[in-house]
């Protein structure tokens, strides 16, 4: 316990195996998401980085963007998907009081994301990591939900991890000066020239998530998944009510969704990461705002995205924001014992049917 902090258990931590990190390079992915570079990742660099942080425990998965690397080549995903998380479980085995990991799925691709449920829960994960959109569907669309079915049946937990902002044309037909036919996606990210896409639309595309999934009917009828939210839930705290009374409002094809309906579901379902910077604004918005209570809050360090240094820094500027604002109980609550509670019914392994 590195001065009077509680070891943490990290939930929001990342890992790069050596065919995954050379699949992103040789596949156009050098710079994800408008970073200026695509990190180094180790086991021992890792858990330096653990002891140096207080960090007792990290659960593991692959960032943006996600194992589904190259629109329309499902047979890829497939492999890369399956090779980071044999991967992970080896690392868990041998490791089992240091590391967990979310299983990543090779979504939009359907049947093999199936498959891989089975394998990985067979494997030991703690759940499953799925980006925020792939390729242009976004999470709450009827393609997924077959996946999420077989998730809710399972009971199992899904990390959410943002991904770059992108729009599905291929049932779309744009009119054009040249008459094009537009590619199968394009991406939706108009400050990308200027900004890095981690920095703001990471933010709203979980937000878009959110009410995605409460409009289009998942959660009541998913309603033993368990949500993680990285970042505090991004952008989403400010537009619960309006989200929520406009689909009482304005007819259509969504769900009304009542705002006492919606808080509830989000105070049994989900939780939220502090990777970031919640301090001090954006803690209060999803408290005060979203009525979020502290037990619902758990770490993450987000390397090695976040270098660590930056792991470092943060870590401090957490550290003097939980003090100022909670009291000792609460901080190991959010440090470690919340992530501890979740883990222990992570739920991905079921009776035989």
């Amino acid at each position: 316990m590195p001065g009077d902090m509680p070891d943490k258990i990290d939930i929001h931590v990342h890992f790069l195996p050596p065919s995954y990190r050379q699949a992103c390079l040789d596949n156009g992915h050098g710079n994800p998401d408008g970073m200026p570079y695509l990190p180094e990742w180790s086991e021992e660099a890792h858990l330096a980085l653990m002891q140096k942080n207080g960090i007792k425990k990290s659960i593991l998965s692959i960032s943006s963007p996600g194992t589904h690397i190259v629109y329309g080549n499902d047979d890829l995903a497939a492999k890369v998907t399956r090779e980071c998380n044999a991967y992970a479980a080896d690392l868990k085995k041998r490791k089992t009081d240091q590391f967990g990991y979310w299983a990543s799925l090779p979504l939009p691709a359907i049947e093999h994301s199936m498959a891989e449920i089975a394998k990985a829960a067979d494997e030991g994960c703690d759940g499953y990591v799925v980006m925020t959109n792939a390729h242009g569907h976004y999470l709450g669309d009827p393609l997924f939900d077959p996946v999420f079915d077989e998730l809710n049946r399972r009971k199992a937990t899904i990390f959410v991890h943002p991904t770059s902002p992108c729009i599905d044309c291929t049932n779309q037909t744009l009119t054009t000066k040249t008459n094009a036919t537009p590619s199968a996606h394009t991406k939706a990210t108009p400050l990308a020239t200027n900004f890095p896409n981690p920095m703001l639309e990471f933010l709203f595309d979980t937000a878009r998530i959110v009410s995605n999934l409460f409009l289009s009917g998942t959660i009541k009828r998913c309603p033993d998944i368990k949500i993680i939210l990285p970042h505090l839930g991004g952008a989403f705290p400010p537009l619960l009510s309006r989200w929520t009374g406009f689909s009482n409002l304005v007819p259509s094809n969504w769900e009304p969704y009542a705002e006492e309906d919606a808080r509830e579901a989000l105070q049994k379902q989900f939780w939220f990461d502090l990777a970031g910077f919640p301090f001090p604004g954006q803690i209060k918005a999803l408290m005060e705002g979203a009525g979020i209570g502290h037990e619902r809050l758990v770490y993450g360090s987000d390397f090695p995205f976040t270098k660590a240094e930056g792991v470092a820094f943060l870590k401090g500027k957490l550290d003097t924001g939980m003090k100022g604002m909670f009291g000792q109980e609460q901080i190991e609550d959010m440090y470690w014992r919340n992530a501890e509670r979740l883990l222990s019914g992570s739920g991905t392994a079921i009776d035989a049917a």
